[in-house]
C-alpha cells in the first residue's frame, strides 16, 4: 500500500480514470464523496514520445475546501481502481492541462467537454489574465449602453436588475466593477439635473 508523510497534505488532488478499469459509475461515486471536482474530456489521442497511443483515460481533480492527506484520497482512489494520487500544486495549471492548453505540441480537447460537479469551477483557470480582463471590460461597457438605454440614475436601480437577471454583471459589481459603474451612473444623474 502506498503512503506518504504525514504532513503531506493539500486542498487539491488529482488521479487518472481508466475507463477500462473504473467502475461504470465512478461518476456517482465520487459525487457520494460530496466534494468539488472537474474531469478531463476523454484523452483518448494523447501519445507517447515513440509515436504510440496512450490508453485513454480522464484527469480528475479534486478540489476540497480543507487539506486532505494522502491517505484519504488512497481511500477514494481504491473505489475508483485509479493509480496513485498526486498533489496539485498549480490548479490553474491542472485545469489547463486538461485540455493541453499550454502544450501545443499536444492534442488540445476542447473546453466544453470538461464535466464539473459538485460546485467545481475551474472556468477563471481556463482563461489567461488578458482574456480575463477584456470580459471584464466587455461587462462594463454592456451595463453602460444599459444604464444609458433605460435611463439608470440610481446605482441600486442596477445592482436590483443585476441580482434578477444578470449574474454575470452582479459579480462585476460585487468583485471590482462597482466604483467605476457608480461614477458612471452618477455623471449620467449629474446630467440630468444640469439640463
Amino acid at each position: 500500500m502506498a503512503t506518504q508523510k504525514k504532513d503531506d497534505r493539500t486542498r487539491n488532488w488529482t488521479f487518472i480514470v481508466y475507463p477500462e478499469s473504473a467502475p461504470e459509475n465512478w461518476i456517482e461515486i465520487l459525487n457520494a464523496e460530496q466534494v468539488p471536482f472537474a474531469v478531463s474530456p476523454l484523452h483518448d489521442k494523447d501519445v507517447n514520445a515513440d509515436g504510440e497511443v496512450k490508453k485513454p483515460h480522464w484527469h480528475v481533480m479534486l478540489m476540497f475546501k480543507g487539506n486532505k492527506s494522502f491517505n484519504q484520497i488512497k481511500e477514494i482512489t481504491d473505489k475508483l481502481n485509479s493509480p496513485v494520487p498526486q498533489k496539485v500544486s498549480n490548479a490553474k495549471g491542472m485545469a489547463r492541462y486538461f485540455l493541453h492548453l499550454d502544450n501545443p505540441e499536444k492534442f488540445q480537447y476542447r473546453k466544453e467537454d470538461i464535466r464539473v460537479f459538485g460546485g467545481a469551477d475551474i472556468k477563471q483557470h481556463l482563461t489567461s489574465a488578458s482574456e480575463q480582463k477584456n470580459e471584464r471590460y466587455d461587462g462594463i461597457r454592456e451595463m453602460c449602453k444599459f444604464i444609458d438605454e433605460h435611463g439608470i440614475v440610481e446605482f441600486s436601480d442596477l445592482m436590483a436588475y443585476a441580482m434578477d437577471n444578470r449574474a454575470d454583471w452582479f459579480e462585476l459589481l460585487c468583485d471590482n466593477s462597482a466604483y467605476v459603474v457608480g461614477l458612471y451612473i452618477k455623471s449620467r444623474r449629474h446630467q440630468k439635473t444640469e439640463q
